[in-house]
């Protein structure tokens, strides 16, 4: 194989592999982590299971 055809090769996998990060991040089953983790600057306090362990 040619250098030309292992880098349009690279390319292809380097779209792919952002087309499913995009996919992974964008995904609906995704949203409530990520708006939990959205409102953790808002949180005052820990939640009830984590006091004990200061």
């Amino acid at each position: 194989m040619s250098s030309g055809t292992l880098e349009g090769i690279g390319t292809v996998l380097a779209f792919l592999a952002m087309i499913l990060i995009f996919a992974w991040a964008f995904s609906k089953n995704r949203k409530r982590d990520f708006d939990e983790a959205a409102n953790l600057p808002f949180a005052d306090e820990l939640p009830e299971n984590e006091e004990g362990k200061k």
